[in-house]
């Protein structure tokens, strides 16, 4: 359960320097806005089976010092909520950064939907390679084009696209709201 937990806090950081980070920077400076997580692939088993009881708060991303990005949301699972915040470094190479001393990575990759993201991350957590897909948007509405691109992008990643976690949409989460 912690290694869901931690893919899906460190992978959904990423995305705001894809689309909106010029114009954050330029307008806002340090706010880069709401990003709605949407679904979750992987190539390992999640735990619980597919987790029909999983909900997510809107991410709250902020831009720190040195390009560094700090994103906040709760995870509800089985009745039990869990403030998620983390923040991941920015790296040489576009589109990537890393997290907890480069242990985990994650790739941008813009989705053929306008205003989605999928977040490739690869974690390695005591010896064991995790891969974890996550499409990420703007608009908190199911967008079943971009979920299908999502499939066809994380299947070819080979990640298991049958095991595909659509979390709910909430505003808020409180114990024993799920």
């Amino acid at each position: 359960m912690k290694t869901l937990l931690l893919s899906f806090g460190l992978g959904l950081v990423a995305v705001l320097q894809a689309q909106t980070l010029p114009t954050v920077v330029e307008e806002e400076k340090e706010d880069a806005g709401t990003w709605y997580f949407k679904a979750l692939a992987s190539d390992k088993e999640i735990p619980g089976g597919k987790l029909g009881s999983v909900s997510v708060t809107p991410m709250k991303i902020k831009i720190l010092d040195g390009g560094s990005l700090k994103i906040t949301f709760t995870l509800g699972i089985a009745g039990h909520c869990r403030e998620i915040s983390s923040t991941l470094k920015e790296t040489e190479e576009p589109g990537k950064y890393t997290a907890y001393g480069g242990k985990h990575v994650v790739q941008i990759i813009k989705s053929g939907v306008e205003g989605h993201y999928i977040l490739y991350g690869v974690t390695d957590l005591h010896g064991h390679r995790i891969r974890t897909a996550k499409l990420v948007g703007r608009d908190p509405d199911f967008n079943q084009e971009a979920l299908e691109d999502f499939a066809n992008v994380t299947g070819a990643r080979g990640l298991n696209t049958e095991n595909v976690v659509i979390p709910k949409q909430r505003e808020t989460c409180s114990s024993g709201s799920d």
